[in-house]
């Protein structure tokens, strides 16, 4: 299959990628100058000198006086003539002036003091008194944290950034300490994030075995990166971006007329997956839909999608009548026939594939295309089913659930973190694929993806923010590319075209109906039918 190419859909406004690709020029240039001074240093060196002995010549011939400026010419011609008649004399002179004026060009500014100024002395001191209490016991006859200490044996390892802050830190701590327990773990990092500087986000390296604690500052991820083309394979989702020490891969993204490389988190899907479903968890406002609606764009390029919306806000509205979408359902009853639709067309998909393995046949077509179930806010239509006396929407996924690897279909459910407890139990058992997004606790992200982040949460952060575990993997910082909904007033003009360019074509009218329940493949059974067919 030939690679389409990727579109041109970055904006040249983007402030986080301006900066970073600013910053990554500055540097490549810094690093070239500075290897150019390596190399032409003994050349810089020598034309310094011999700068300095001729403004030393020309200003010794000024300070002479005219009545002694003929001897003095004189003296200086009988010096080059007698050096010119003596045997290698012109070489040796050549050489004794480049030795003269390598030694008057040389550097003569002092060496920067060795180890941290006073004011970067007094963080440490500060860091190291507020680490007395939790790293020190009474028992410990010779211990490494006292009161009016000294910090050097503490800090090994230490370096700021250019606003004296701390950038990375090594700290030793004595063996007694509880490090294995999450909580004591937890005060040490929200102490040295209060001490070392808010507003940053900082990853902690726990070496149990050698006592020592690594802390580093993260870069911020860019917030900017708008829905595009991203070059993966069939099967393969782009969940967001994340720091470059975390993954092996990078894709390319076009940023005007440049390419950069971002690191991604991508989710796979299929039949060979072993995380097959996602759960995605977040505040309002928090990006979770961001995050669908990126997903469904990555996903009608290879399958079909089916939307169910518990929000009612029509986050989903630019979908409808697109080319492979097979229904974008608000109500209750849409959502349950929908549903209903997809546990049978999983049932049947499963028929299919096992017929024809038994015939020795490859499975057909239609069971081979992905199909994509997307369901926003499932714990609102449970409530309203619970209200009304009718079935709950989330027991209709434990089908898709259980069997969606084997059938090539793939749930993708969407809740408020507030509502977290309302899902069913298929649910938290089969989305072993999980992301929390929005300003959360280390808590709420170990109890939402099973194990605590390296890094302690932000206060606050951008929409589409957050971390991510796939599966029994490590934890990932998470940014997801911004997609907009197009249809929102709020929304800027380079974002509603670039998700635009990703719809598919409108295929049928918003108005029409939807297509027979023969062609289940292709469409959901309505809704008033599904229900006369199930009474």
């Amino acid at each position: 299959m030939a690679r389409r190419p990727l579109p041109r859909i970055l904006s040249k406004d983007s402030a986080q990628l301006a900066r970073t690709q600013i910053a990554r020029s500055r540097e490549l240039a810094r690093t070239a100058a500075d290897s150019a001074t390596d190399v032409l240093h003994p050349l810089i060196t020598v034309t310094r000198g011999l700068r300095l002995l001729a403004s030393a010549a020309l200003r010794r011939w000024t300070d002479t006086p005219k009545d002694r400026r003929g001897p003095l010419l004189f003296l200086v011609a009988s010096v080059i003539l007698a050096v010119t008649l003596v045997p290698y004399g012109p070489m040796l002179a050549v050489i004794a002036l480049m030795a003269a004026a390598g030694w008057q060009g040389r550097d003569r500014t002092p060496p920067p003091p060795e180890g941290p100024d006073e004011s970067q002395t007094d963080r440490l001191q500060s860091l190291y008194e507020a680490l007395v209490p939790y790293f020190s016991s009474p028992e410990d006859p010779a211990p490494l944290y006292a009161h009016g200490g000294e910090w050097e044996k503490a800090f090994p390892a230490h370096e700021f950034d250019d606003a004296g802050r701390v950038g990375h830190l090594v700290i030793r701590y004595p063996a007694y300490f509880p490090d294995g327990e999450h909580e004591a773990r937890v005060r040490i990092e929200q102490l040295l994030t209060a001490k070392s500087g808010r507003g940053r986000e900082y990853r902690f390296a726990w070496d149990e075995e050698g006592n020592q604690l690594t802390v580093t500052v993260l870069p911020p991820l860019p917030a900017d990166i708008p829905a595009q083309h991203f070059v993966t394979a069939p099967g393969e989702t782009v969940l967001g971006f994340t720091d470059p020490s975390e993954v092996q891969r990078t894709l390319p993204l076009s940023y005007g007329e440049e390419h950069i490389d971002v690191p991604p988190v991508v989710w796979r899907t299929g039949v060979r997956s072993t995380e097959p479903h996602l759960l995605a968890l977040g505040h309002p406002g928090a990006g979770v839909s961001t995050l669908l609606r990126s997903i469904a764009l990555q996903a009608l390029q290879y399958g079909d999608v089916l939307v169910v919306d518990g929000g009612g806000t029509g986050e989903y509205a630019c979908l409808t009548g697109r080319d492979g979408v097979l229904a974008v359902e608000c109500a209750p009853s849409g959502a349950l026939a929908s549903l209903e639709w997809a546990a049978q067309e999983t049932e049947r998909r499963l028929i299919a594939i096992n017929l024809a393995r038994q015939a020795g046949d490859p499975p057909p077509a239609d069971a081979r295309r992905a199909l994509w179930i997307l369901v926003d806010r499932p714990s609102v239509f449970t409530h309203l089913a619970e209200a009304g006396g009718r079935r709950d929407p989330q027991d209709l996924l434990q089908v898709p659930l259980r069997h969606g690897r084997a059938a090539n279909v793939t749930v993708v459910v969407a809740e408020q973190s507030d509502a977290a407890d309302a899902l069913a139990d298929a649910v938290r058992q089969h989305t072993r694929a999980r992301v929390v997004l929005g300003a959360v606790t280390s808590r709420q992200v170990e109890t939402a993806l099973g194990a605590a982040p390296h890094t302690v949460p932000l206060g606050h952060v951008p929409p589409g923010r957050g971390y991510a575990r796939l599966g029994s993997g490590p934890v990932h910082r998470l940014q997801v590319p911004r997609t907009p909904d197009p249809y929102d007033d709020a929304t800027s003009d380079a974002d509603r075209q670039a998700v635009l360019a990703l719809l598919p074509p409108r295929t049928t009218a918003v108005e029409a109906a939807t297509p027979q329940p023969a062609n289940l493949t292709k469409s959901p059974v309505p809704a008033k039918a599904a229900v006369a067919e199930s009474s």
